[in-house]
């Protein structure tokens, strides 16, 4: 895998500023980038003026990722207008609720989740219907993400071939709003209520220090 080039992400990340200031959309976009000489998986946020709000890096790497990228090391939270979300990247929306969990109960509205599905293997199952019980467990997991933490979810996919998931906008309930058909290039685009996500499950977490004994 060659490293990543500085210049041609600079240069990617001002066309990408650009275009967004040109709609008046604001946008949030996987890449890479480089720091301290290491590389990592990330999520860049522009806003509609087309200025750059900051990055979110992947912290917790899947493991096949772990001998090209170095995990990221804290959260953060993004504003643009009146909307307050946090962004975490694929593997680890899918394995780590707690990355979500931190977004919600620090004031998410809404989370994004941003992942890459590359289809399954050969003859397996291939989904029409979304979260349908035959196929693996990562649509329950964006049905849970929000329904556990009364906030928004929305999950971002490539239009691959065979992929067992797709795009999809979650309720605060854990109800889908919106997704987007299986395989199929498209912009799905849904409007949200933000008064829907009280956050109320999130920010009744009682927060207790781990002390590793067990009685």
């Amino acid at each position: 895998m060659p490293p990543p080039d500085r210049d041609f992400l600079e240069q990617a990340w001002s066309a990408l500023g650009s275009a967004c200031a040109k709609a008046k959309v604001s946008a949030v976009i996987g890449t890479e980038r480089v720091v301290d000489s290491e590389v990592r998986i990330t999520a860049l946020v522009i806003d509609s003026n087309g200025e750059r709000c900051g990055f979110q890096d992947k912290v917790q790497l899947d493991p096949s990722e772990e001998p090209f990228f170095t995990p990221g090391t804290g959260r953060r939270l993004f504003r643009v207008g009146p909307l307050t979300f946090g962004i975490v990247i694929c593997h680890e929306g899918w394995r780590y609720p707690e990355t979500v969990r931190w977004a919600a109960y620090r004031g998410a509205q809404l989370v994004v989740h941003p992942h890459y599905d590359w289809g399954g293997e050969p003859g397996a199952f291939q989904p029409s219907s979304f979260a349908d019980p035959r196929g693996t467990f990562h649509e329950k997991a964006m049905l849970c993400r929000a329904a556990e933490n009364t906030c928004w979810f929305a999950s971002v996919n490539m239009a691959t071939a065979g992929s067992s998931t797709t795009s999809a906008v979650i309720r605060p309930d854990g109800s889908v709003l919106a997704y987007q058909p299986y395989g199929q290039p498209g912009l799905l685009v849904a409007d949200i209520d933000l008064d829907e996500a009280t956050r109320q499950l999130a920010a009744r977490l009682k927060r207790v220090e781990w002390t590793g004994r067990t009685t």
